[in-house]
């Protein structure tokens, strides 16, 4: 009797689904590195000081300029180099194998790093009182996200960049629904953006329909959650 040689979790994951030539795969890669979900705290930041400064005017003891320059500052740092930093510095240490996180198993450091920074973002912004309540819901809605989805990485592996895309659109959605502005435009702007990026992780194969559907469900609830409870 001829036994049936298991395929590894990797493996199958890719050998299903059409094969896409190398040129799409690297088109889906860039995709993967300039869409990456720890740029969209400082992309949201830039989107809400471009377009409704007005909201923003607490910031400004001395100079639009330099309060702005101190604002970006502040979220880079917590939400985008003090993740990074930490999933080098578990790299260096020998507790994780990658930073690339292709297994459920070598996201849970990161996750749990990500779920502090994001929570202190929140409450920091919270209590300076500084920051429109919308802007602070952001941040709870992302810290929100983040745990649930370090919850459900334990039964598959959500896709974090449907997660944050999802987030963006959860928020434009709440700035609609609480705040009553008119982001229609942004809106179409970012589903599409969305898609974009969903079509370029499963090109990777790097998700299941499953796993983006996911993503984009948690990432959009939870802003709406985290508006309903701040703003309205």
């Amino acid at each position: 009797m001829m036994h049936q040689q298991a395929v590894p979790e990797s493996n199958a994951r890719t050998s299903e689904g059409p094969v896409f030539s190398p040129a799409a795969r690297s088109l889906a890669q860039v995709i993967s590195y300039i869409t990456h979900p720890l740029f969209i705290p400082t992309l949201v930041t830039f989107l809400i000081l471009q377009s409704i400064p007005e909201y923003m005017v607490a910031f400004k003891p001395l100079s639009r300029k330099f309060a702005f320059d101190i604002l970006y500052f502040r979220v880079v740092m917590i939400t985008l180099f003090f993740p990074l930093l930490t999933v080098l510095l578990a790299k260096q240490l020998g507790f994780l194998p990658s930073i690339y996180m292709k297994t459920q198993r070598e996201r849970i450091i990161p996750y749990v790093a990500i779920i502090i920074y994001y929570f202190w973002a929140f409450y920091t912004f919270l209590q300076e009182g500084r920051a429109p309540r919308f802007y602070s819901a952001f941040f709870l809605g992302s810290f929100l996200a983040i745990s649930i989805s370090f919850i459900t990485n334990s039964f598959m592996k959500t896709s974090l960049h449907a997660l944050g895309w999802g987030g963006v659109i959860g928020f434009l959605l709440s700035l609609m629904w609480g705040m009553h502005m008119n982001v229609s435009l942004p809106l179409v702007i970012t589903f599409f953006v969305t898609g974009i990026v969903a079509t370029a992780r499963m090109v990777l194969s790097a998700h299941t329909p499953g796993e983006i559907y996911t993503g984009l469900f948690i990432g959009i609830i939870t802003q709406l959650a985290a508006c309903a409870f701040l703003v309205i």
